[in-house]
């Protein structure tokens, strides 16, 4: 009689995945909404890149203590478009285009509308 082995519970290694392609990723996923013009930084993050020299305009992630992460996204919004519901389109797009591409979890993603733009998409 043949004995099947699960092979499910054996360690494989270990995946990691760089900043820069979160921060493509994410950015990806916002610029996709329809009624999102752009992802800009608040006054702090302009404030920090004088010192630090980073590339991430309007995303900001971190790793919470269990793995998952915490994402704050800073974007300007066309004038007339429905606030909550940009917001959770946005949080939705995010969530599934990272679990989709590299299979991570996410606990939180915080949208921060920082602006409006009074053009139409069409205009712009």
């Amino acid at each position: 009689m043949a004995e099947i082995i699960n092979d499910l519970n054996q360690d494989k290694g270990k995946i990691t995945c760089d900043r820069n392609i979160l921060l493509s990723i994410i950015s990806l996923a916002t610029k996709e909404i329809s009624g999102v013009a752009s992802l800009e930084d608040s006054f702090w993050m302009k404030f920090k890149k004088i010192f630090n020299k980073s590339d991430s305009t309007g995303v900001k992630i971190k790793v919470s203590q269990n793995g998952q992460l915490v994402i704050d996204v800073y974007i300007r919004i066309f004038s007339g478009i429905n606030v909550p519901d940009i917001a959770y389109k946005v949080q939705d797009n995010i969530k599934n285009s990272i679990v989709s591409m590299v299979d991570m979890r996410v606990s939180k993603i915080n949208v921060h509308i920082v602006g409006v733009d009074f053009k139409t998409e069409e205009q712009a």
